[in-house]
């Protein structure tokens, strides 16, 4: 053999080069495909951010008008300044008894 390439050996390297470029085209769809998949499911997920954020809005504001509400009844009991007083204690209570609770959660450690 002087150099010459037998048809069996040009056969041979024209698969490789097809393998190649078919396992490089793979590669790049795979690779789209997952792009596709992430844009979806960022979407799909935004979306439900949006929502959970305008639901913790609306009830925030429920929120409000119930302690507004809690006051202007116990005002006509005990006065509006004393009202005021007492519905934000007693918030002000919750608030630091569910502090107190987040900061043991996060005080605990993590057994791995």
């Amino acid at each position: 053999m002087t150099g010459e390439r037998t048809d069996e050996e040009a056969g041979i390297g024209q698969l490789v080069s097809q393998l190649a470029a078919d396992t490089r085209e793979a590669a790049q769809a795979e690779i789209a495909l997952a792009k596709a998949r992430a844009a979806f499911a960022a979407d799909r997920y935004k979306w439900a951010a949006i929502y959970f954020a305008v639901a913790g809005v609306l009830a925030l504001a429920a929120l409000i008008a119930m302690l507004v509400g809690i006051i202007f009844t116990l005002a006509t009991v005990i006065g509006p300044g004393w009202a005021t007083t007492a519905v934000v204690a007693v918030v002000l209570a919750i608030a630091t008894i569910l502090g107190l609770m987040g900061k043991a959660q996060l005080s605990k450690k993590v057994v791995s």
